[in-house]
Order: structure tokens, then C-alpha cells, then sequence
């Protein structure tokens, strides 16, 4: 063999230098597409994300005013309801009282009603007692007219002077007159 040729290292060396330039330089470009690439998706991901978190932004402002609403309207709700349970024990006890004045008023009343029976039995009592009585003087006068009727008689009978007993009656009673 022929070892006397001439190696031509430099040569080589640059050869082999310009090939793993072209390796680097090609290694940079790959490096500098998927770089640019990568940025890109994470460019367009970052907007999707900043797009999403402006409309979980303005859900959120939207759920926190529903929040405030809904928590107003529970105050409300709950402040109506104290007022209804209230009005509710106001009306109880104000039906209470009014159940309890009945009650009173009611026993007043029957108490009032057995006291007009009372008097009312009393009172056809006495006016039975005036009519037995007024029946009993008109029986008296109706014998008492036909004693002196029969009295009058006589005397004329007799072949005495006529003697006028009149017998008038006025409101319920006999007046006698010569």
C-alpha cells in the first residue's frame, strides 16, 4: 500500500467542518420552526385561554350580580316573612282577645237573658195573680149590681117610693149614684 499519498487533513477537517455547519445550521433552523411553531400554538393557546378567562370574567360578574340580586331578594324575603309571622302572632292574639271578649260578652248576655226569663216568669206571674184578682172584684161587682138590682126590686114590690140605684160602669169599675 500506498501509504505516501498525501492526506489531505485540512481539507478533510473543512469537508467534515461544512457538513456539521450544515447539520448545525439545518439543526437550527428545525430548532428555530419548531420554536417559531411551538410559539405559535402556545401564542394562539394563550388567546383561546385569555378569550376564555375574559368570559369566565364577565360569568363570573354576571353570577356574582345574580348572587347579589338573589341575596337581596332572600333579605327581602326573609324580612317579609318576619313581618307575615308578626302580623300572623298580632292577629292571633288579637283573635285571642277578641275570643275572650266574646266569651265574656256571650256569658254577660246569657247571664242578662236568665234574668229577663226570671223577671219575665215573675212578671206573668204577678199579671196572673191581677187577673184572678180583677176576675174575682168583677164577680164581686156582677153579684153586688144583681144584690142591689134585686134590692131595687124589692123595695118597688113593696109599694115603697121608687128608689134609682144606677150602677155605671167606668174603666172596669161600678160607680153608684142616687
Amino acid at each position: 500500500m500506498d501509504n505516501s499519498r498525501d492526506l489531505d487533513l485540512d481539507g478533510i477537517i473543512a469537508d467534515v467542518k461544512a457538513q456539521y455547519e450544515d447539520i448545525a445550521r439545518r439543526s437550527r433552523a428545525e430548532a428555530q420552526a419548531w420554536y417559531e411553531s411551538k410559539f405559535e400554538e402556545l401564542r394562539v393557546t394563550a388567546g383561546r385561554n385569555a378569550d376564555s378567562l375574559r368570559e369566565t370574567k364577565t360569568e363570573i360578574a354576571e353570577l356574582t350580580r345574580v348572587v347579589q340580586r338573589l341575596n337581596g331578594e332572600v333579605r327581602s324575603a326573609k324580612d317579609q316573612r318576619c313581618k307575615l309571622e308578626a302580623a300572623v302572632a298580632d292577629a292571633e292574639q288579637s283573635g285571642q282577645t277578641t275570643i275572650k271578649d266574646a266569651k265574656h260578652k256571650l256569658s254577660e248576655l246569657e247571664t242578662a237573658l236568665q234574668q229577663t226569663k226570671a223577671d219575665l216568669t215573675r212578671q206573668i206571674r204577678e199579671y196572673q195573680e191581677l187577673v184572678n184578682v180583677k176576675l174575682a172584684l168583677d164577680i164581686e161587682i156582677v153579684t153586688y149590681r144583681k144584690l142591689l138590682e134585686g134590692e131595687e126590686s124589692r123595695l118597688c114590690a113593696e109599694g115603697g117610693f121608687p128608689i134609682n140605684i144606677s150602677a155605671c160602669r167606668s174603666q172596669g169599675g161600678l160607680t153608684y149614684g142616687p
